[in-house]
C-alpha cells in the first residue's frame, strides 16, 4: 500500500523569521526531485537588529517542534543570516535540537563558512542590508572563523520589509560597488535579499566566486543530507561543488 513518497532522498526543514519573504521562494526554486522542504517561523517583529535577534533565540526551540515531529526530518536549518552570528553557531544548534532531537541542526552563517571554505575564497568583500551594528558584528564573526573582511558595505536597512524589496538590479550595483579587487569572492549576507537573480550574472562580471545566502543555505543541507547535485544558473557553488 505504501511507497517512499516524495520526499524519499532528504527532508529538510527551515526555521525562518516570521517576517520572512523570500527564502521559501528560493528554497523550493532550489529543490531537486526528491527532496522535502519544510518551514516553520519564529516569532520577531519588523526590526533586524543585535536586540531584537537576540530575543528572537528564545522562540527556535519551539519552532522547530513544529516541523515534521514524526521524527522524519533529516536536517533543520535555521535560515538567517545576521540572527545566527548574533545568536551563534552553538547555542542555534542547540535550540534547534531541543525541538528536532533526530535531525542535523545547522545555521546559516555555518553554510556560508562552508561555501567560502568550498571555493577557496579566505578574503572576501561583504555586501549586506543591515544596520552597522549588525555589519560590525558580522566582520568580527567571519574574522573568527580565519575568514579575512576586506571590505562590509551595508545599505542600512533595520526593517525585513524593506530588505526584501530591495529590486536584483539596484543590488547587483550596490553589490559590484562593495567589491574589492584583493578579495577572492564577494559575499552577499541576508536570505531576505533576491540575491539568487543576480548571483550567476556577477559572477561573470566580476571573474570571482559569488556566494549568496539562500545559495550557500541550498548547497549546504545538501551536501549535509548526501545529496549531490549540482545546480546550474546560481554561481559556481551549486555548479560545481
Amino acid at each position: 500500500m505504501f511507497d517512499e513518497g516524495r520526499h524519499h532522498r532528504a527532508k529538510i526543514g527551515f526555521v525562518l523569521l516570521a517576517t520572512e519573504q523570500t527564502i521559501e521562494d528560493d528554497m523550493f526554486l532550489l529543490c531537486p526531485n526528491g527532496v522535502g522542504v519544510h518551514f516553520a517561523r519564529a516569532w520577531i517583529g519588523d526590526s533586524i537588529t543585535v536586540n531584537s535577534l537576540s530575543q528572537h533565540a528564545e522562540d527556535l526551540a519551539r519552532a522547530a517542534s513544529t516541523l515534521l515531529p514524526d521524527g522524519s526530518l533529516d536536517v533543520i536549518c535555521y535560515g538567517c543570516t545576521s540572527g545566527s552570528l548574533v545568536i551563534g553557531e552553538d547555542r542555534v544548534a542547540a535550540e534547534l535540537k531541543k525541538g528536532a532531537p533526530n535531525s542535523k541542526a545547522t545555521s546559516l552563517i555555518t553554510a556560508v563558512l562552508e561555501a567560502l571554505r568550498a571555493v577557496g575564497a579566505k578574503r572576501v568583500a561583504i555586501a549586506t542590508p543591515y544596520l552597522d551594528e549588525i555589519n560590525d558584528q558580522e566582520a568580527q564573526y567571519l574574522e573568527k572563523a580565519g575568514v579575512q573582511v576586506a571590505r562590509i558595505h551595508g545599505l542600512q536597512l533595520e526593517k525585513d520589509s524593506d530588505m526584501i524589496r530591495v529590486s536584483p538590479r539596484y543590488l547587483a550595483e550596490f553589490a559590484k560597488k562593495a567589491d574589492t579587487p584583493d578579495s577572492d569572492a564577494l559575499f552577499i549576507s541576508c536570505g531576505a535579499l533576491r540575491s539568487l537573480e543576480i548571483v550567476d550574472r556577477l559572477e561573470q562580471q566580476l571573474g570571482k566566486p559569488v556566494i549568496c545566502s539562500n545559495q550557500a543555505m541550498m548547497w549546504h543541507v545538501l551536501r549535509l543530507v548526501g545529496v549531490p547535485d549540482q545546480i546550474k544558473g546560481y554561481g559556481r557553488l551549486l555548479r560545481e561543488h
